[in-house]
């Protein structure tokens, strides 16, 4: 029985301005309007469907619990249920797999086999892709903790590879290869000879095996993180059917950091890959994106709007206006509402840097968009100075933000479409379009949408501190604190 597991942690930092810490790379929106979460989500689907699996969870997501709001509405969008294992904090990818792994143990036995499936990644070729589960199915069926390999075609540093031994051979049908030592990222002349000499992969990071096998090698392989997941699955146990399952803090704070390949991978003696029979990126950097476009005579890519004069080799990206270039030359240009990057393209993999920089500074830049999403909607500031601040903010249907107090600041609001239901102090009224009502600091209030279409409003803040933190919360929906 597969059970898909899908790991959406990452934070994409080489991805920045468009990647941040609230809104990190699976949420992406590629060209087609798809983010590469809602991709995988697809991917998975489609597998399910492929297996006819009439399963109560067909698969299960691990994420932070900051996000688990996003993550439901892009399944939504793919049409997939899935259950959640929210992280207080990210501890790798060896801890949220064993977890998934008790999960699928504790609904579906000893047969539960995991696909784990990274959510940034983006794969085209569906039924290739089917073809090479299968042959890792059957391989983890036989015991094998099994790895997809992606065949190299260029000296690339930035994955780890895989160099392969013995092949692993069924009904005369080779479904893969023992799996001789992993490699860390090498430098460009030791991936070049990797190319030439043969039988190396590169790590996916794309996973298959049987629940019940990988939690007996994490125990022998990494015994103190196999025995702190334990402590705290026992605590997460009684709720394992629920919808959302939260780790506890505590526990959690207490589990090694180590990635699957450190925990288990490289020290297993029972490890396999299987050539992947698919197309294959992980989106790891502004090329890797800028390839998804189409390039010009010039080998110029655009997303959104540009007008390039004399350019060559350069990758730009105009999310909300026009952008002129004259005469560059295999620069990467990427433009948000509030921040612009501008690149060397052989720098590509520094981005990292800037993000590290301002997320030292506490800037905002370094977690937030100008449009933040958050469980009942959006809103997006459109204006900030000193003493104001003015935001748009849409409400979905049946949602409403929390019961809550703001000590510093006061507000103004203005329904601009749909029904607005306030509660002002202890005030309740519905507002419609060209309404408005007033807040003032210290006051409760809480803002619902009791219609069927969005709320849109737009909100005057005034005060000597505006931050997002200046928030108490008596009531939410949503569990927050």
């Amino acid at each position: 029985m597969i059970i898909p597991v899908i790991l959406s942690g990452g934070a994409g930092t080489r991805l920045w301005p468009v990647s941040r810490e609230g809104h990190p790379k699976p949420f992406m929106v590629l060209a087609d309007g798809q983010s590469l979460l809602e991709k995988t989500y697809h991917r998975a689907a489609a597998l399910v469907e492929a297996y006819d699996l009439p399963q109560r969870v067909p698969s299960i997501t691990v994420t932070n619990e900051r996000y688990v709001f996003l993550c439901r509405d892009e399944a939504a969008h793919a049409g997939i249920k899935t259950s959640f294992i929210l992280e207080p904090m990210g501890r790798n990818t060896a801890p949220a797999i064993a977890l998934a792994a008790h999960q699928a143990l504790a609904l579906y036995g000893p047969d539960a086999v995991l696909l784990v499936l990274a959510a940034d990644h983006l794969i085209g070729d569906q039924a290739g892709f089917l073809q090479s589960v299968r042959n890792a199915e059957a391989l983890a069926t036989q015991g094998y903790l099994v790895t997809f390999g992606v065949t190299p075609t260029a000296p690339e540093t930035g994955f780890g590879y895989i160099q392969c031994a013995d092949p692993l051979v069924q009904s005369g049908e080779t479904l893969g290869y023992r799996v001789a030592r992993f490699v860390e990222k090498p430098d460009r002349v030791t991936a070049q000879s990797y190319l030439d000499t043969g039988g190396y992969f590169w790590n996916s990071g794309m996973f298959c095996f049987r629940a019940d096998r990988f939690l007996s090698e994490l125990n022998g392989c990494t015994p103190d993180m196999a025995g702190a997941v334990q402590r705290c699955w026992s605590a997460m146990a009684a709720d394992a059917e629920e919808e959302a399952l939260v780790i506890p803090e505590k526990l959690f704070c207490q589990v090694p950091d180590k990635s699957v390949d450190y925990a288990v991978m490289e020290k297993s003696a029972q490890v396999a890959v299987v050539p992947a029979a698919f197309d294959w990126s992980d989106i790891g950097s502004w090329n890797a994106v800028s390839e998804l476009s189409e390039a010009d005579a010039a080998d110029n890519r655009v997303d959104g709007e540009a007008i390039l004069i004399d350019c060559a080799s350069s990758y730009v990206r105009s999310g909300h206006r026009l952008i002129a270039g004259i005469g560059l030359n295999n620069l990467m240009v990427v433009d948000t509402p509030d921040a612009l990057l501008i690149a060397d393209r052989d720098r590509a993999q520094e981005v990292k840097q800037v993000a590290e920089q301002l997320r030292q500074q506490k800037h905002e830049t370094a977690a937030l968009h100008r449009t933040v999403g958050r469980p009942w909607g959006t809103y997006t500031v459109l204006e900030e100075s000193p003493g104001f601040k003015i935001k748009r903010i849409v409400v979905n249907p049946g949602a409403s933000l929390s019961l809550q107090m703001h000590h510093h600041r006061s507000e103004h609001w203005v329904v601009v479409s749909g029904i607005a239901r306030v509660t002002n102090g202890e005030q309740i009224l519905d507002l419609i379009h060209n309404e408005s009502t007033y807040i003032k600091a210290g006051e409760k209030h809480r803002l619902e949408n009791p219609g069927d279409e969005p709320c849109v409003m737009i909100e005057v803040q005034c005060g000597a501190y505006l931050g997002e933190d200046d928030i108490v919360r008596f009531e939410d929906t949503y569990g927050r604190s």
